[in-house]
């Protein structure tokens, strides 16, 4: 088995924020998928993002620099992620095409972890 990262992206922009009943129906939706990951083994981790707009690293000449971003020109944002085990990027998208994030309008971009282990 492999680990693979399903990276939930979405519109910054994607209309008013839910109703109460539309947010506790979008809730109980990635709850139950993510017991049902858990159910067969597969769930390694994952969670929603916050909703600023984090911070961005960048290094030139040993220098670290670090600004606001993503940026709201950002056609689009990464709202949250999941760790999933399986077997290959085929059952990975299987696995991933049955999450409610899709239901909702986002897209999920499937990536495969390199393990690799840092020892001292």
């Amino acid at each position: 088995m492999a680990d693979f990262l399903l990276l939930l992206h979405r519109l910054p922009h994607m209309g008013p924020p839910p109703s109460p009943g539309d947010f506790s129906t979008m809730l109980q939706a990635y709850m139950g998928w993510t017991d049902r990951m858990r159910a067969e083994g597969r769930h390694l981790g994952g969670n929603k993002l916050a909703d600023d707009g984090g911070k961005m690293l960048s290094a030139t000449n040993g220098r670290v620099t670090v600004t606001d971003g993503p940026y709201v020109e950002s056609k689009e944002i990464v709202g949250g992620y999941y760790m999933i085990s399986a077997r290959d990027y085929a059952e990975a998208c299987r696995i991933a095409e049955t999450c409610p994030h899709l239901t909702f309008g986002g897209r999920i971009e499937v990536r495969q972890v390199d393990n690799i282990s840092c020892q001292a």
